[in-house]
C-alpha cells in the first residue's frame, strides 16, 4: 500500500519561505516509473498545479523561481520549498504521485494546511 504523508508548519509569516516535506511508503522515489508533485488549493478555488520532479528535473509552469523541490532518497522523501510567500499562498497542499502508465496521480496525501499571516 502505497501512502504519502505532508508535514510542515501551519502557520507561515509574509515574505517568509514555507517548506513541506511528503514522506513515501509502500514505494521508492528513485524509481523512474513515477513522478512526483506538489499541488495546492486555495480556500474556495481549484487545484493548482505547482511543481513536479521527475527523472532529476524539476517542471514548474505556476509560481515559476518561488517553488523549488529535492528529492531527499535516503529518506524516501521529498520536499517542497516556496520562497516569498504572500497570503495569496494559504491553502492545502498535498503530495501525490504521477504514475506514468496512464500520466496521472494515482496516489495523494491527505494534504496539510498552510496559513501565510502575519
Amino acid at each position: 500500500q502505497v501512502e504519502l504523508q505532508e508535514s510542515g508548519p501551519g502557520l507561515v509569516k509574509p515574505s517568509q519561505t514555507l517548506s513541506l516535506t511528503c514522506t513515501v511508503s509502500g514505494a521508492s522515489i528513485a524509481t523512474y516509473a513515477y513522478y512526483w508533485t506538489w499541488i495546492r488549493q486555495a480556500p474556495e478555488k481549484g487545484l493548482e498545479w505547482i511543481i513536479t520532479y521527475s527523472a532529476g528535473t524539476t517542471y514548474t509552469p505556476t509560481l515559476r523561481s518561488r517553488a523549488s523541490m529535492t528529492m531527499d532518497t535516503s529518506k524516501n522523501a521529498f520536499h517542497l520549498t516556496l520562497d516569498s510567500v504572500t497570503p495569496e499562498d494559504t491553502g492545502v497542499y498535498y503530495c501525490a504521485r504521477v504514475n506514468t502508465a496512464f500520466d496521472g496521480m494515482d496516489y495523494w496525501g491527505k494534504g496539510t494546511p498552510v496559513t501565510v499571516s502575519s
